[in-house]
């Protein structure tokens, strides 16, 4: 996919000369036709290859917020999906190393350690081959760093089953195992009290997620049921200071590569003991994919992507022809905040978050942060991963900012 895209990137406007040129000689009519009509074609779709791949990148990184974000990895491979904790003194990082976006045998899954989320070291490689994994979570449960994935076989990714392993030192790793209950694909844990560890996930169809719950993050129990409709999937979840949970969902509404003017968000509450989910908005401000929530002084942000522009008929949420970020919202009941951008563009978001020291390390991926491509390039075309740190104290001024417009940001 990536050559032929590189094809119709620089012999498609040459080629299409030349059927012109050819089609302008031609003494057939029907040759005449036939060359005008694909040569036009070839030379629309070259062009249009050629300005989504070369324009500039136009991210709005908020000058209020004091960033500052590097390279992890750069290989030239479509480096995606992260994750990322601190434990035992060190970062851990895991992310999805792949051909493309799209499906493939090759993929496989890459755990970095680091002391200063800086200088990093390869501890682990693991895979499923033949089948795809994506999706990495990272947990620490009864003292064992937990890795959860998704398993896949469909070229469009369209994963079909969870799997986990566990390590005691983030270096060796018991074999995948499957989760059960089978079909449903989990995102990240989490735990009030280290003792009963609580994950959403949904059906691998779509259209429904659910909350269940471990005591040793391996046999899950239903607890209850989030949300169903609106063809649901990538759901997160965070502790509200007063004990309540709340939770965003991936609200696609169809599979349409263009999108659907319905797409969204999902907010929705629930009380202790989580036995029933109420449902308190759809926000269109973005389809949050790939979301991570999080806590910290007893509010909730999220890190996942978001489309700066919704236009029709082409580009609704969610549209593989439209731009993407990575961006920092606030949540609440009452729906999402934008704060930012990262440094971002085309195939992008999937981070993980940790705050170490009052600061905020942010993992995500990306393509080329010099250009912005649609995500249907940004899928096929190779992309880094990237570290992002930031003072929680701009992270909560900009989010009261945001709240109350003319109160000060924060300063170094």
């Amino acid at each position: 996919m990536h050559r032929m895209l590189m094809i119709v990137r620089w012999l498609g406007l040459p080629t299409s000369l030349l059927l012109l040129g050819s089609g302008i000689l031609a003494t057939s009519w029907w040759l005449k036709i036939f060359s005008f009509i694909v040569g036009i074609l070839l030379g629309l779709l070259s062009s249009l290859v050629i300005y989504w791949s070369l324009r500039p990148n136009r991210a709005y990184l908020n000058p209020q917020i004091l960033l500052e974000s590097w390279d992890i990895v750069n290989d030239g491979r479509h480096n995606s999906n992260t994750d990322l904790i601190h434990w035992r003194g060190s970062y851990y990082l895991v992310y999805a190393s792949s051909p493309s976006h799209l499906a493939s045998s090759k993929c496989h899954l890459v755990i970095l350690c680091s002391q200063n989320a800086r200088h990093w070291e390869r501890v682990a490689r693991l895979d499923v081959s033949p089948e795809d994994i994506r999706d990495p979570k990272l947990a620490v449960i009864a003292g064992q760093l937990f890795l959860y994935a998704l398993k896949n076989v469909a070229l469009n990714p369209e994963p079909y089953t969870t799997i986990f392993t566990s390590s005691p030192d983030g270096r060796s790793w018991a074999p995948f195992r499957e989760i059960e209950p089978h079909g449903w694909l989990f995102w990240r844990p989490k735990s009030q009290d280290g003792k009963t560890w609580y994950v959403p996930a949904y059906w691998w169809e779509h259209g429904r997620a659910v909350l269940f719950s471990s005591q040793d993050g391996i046999h899950w129990k239903l607890v209850s049921e989030i949300y169903i409709g609106g063809r649901i999937d990538e759901t997160d979840l965070e502790f509200l200071s007063d004990g309540r949970m709340i939770a965003t969902g991936r609200l696609e509404y169809s599979a349409s590569p263009f999108g659907d003017r319905r797409g969204g968000t999902l907010i929705a509450i629930s009380d202790p003991p989580y036995l029933q989910w109420e449902k308190k908005l759809e926000t269109r401000l973005t389809r949050l994919d790939g979301p991570n929530l999080f806590s910290l002084n007893g509010k909730v942000y999220a890190i996942g992507r978001y489309q700066p522009e919704i236009r029709g008929p082409f580009a609704w949420q969610g549209s593989a022809f439209a731009r993407k970020r990575t961006a920092l919202f606030a949540v609440s009941e009452k729906g999402l905040t934008y704060l930012t951008d990262l440094p971002s563009s085309g195939d992008t978001s999937y981070a993980g978050a940790v705050i170490i020291d009052d600061q905020l390390y942010i993992s995500y991926y990306t393509s080329d942060i010099r250009r912005d491509p649609i995500w249907i390039l940004g899928m096929l075309n190779a992309s880094s991963i990237r570290m992002a740190r930031l003072p929680v104290a701009c992270l909560e001024a900009v989010s009261i900012n945001a709240a109350s417009p003319g109160m000060l940001a924060c300063s170094e």
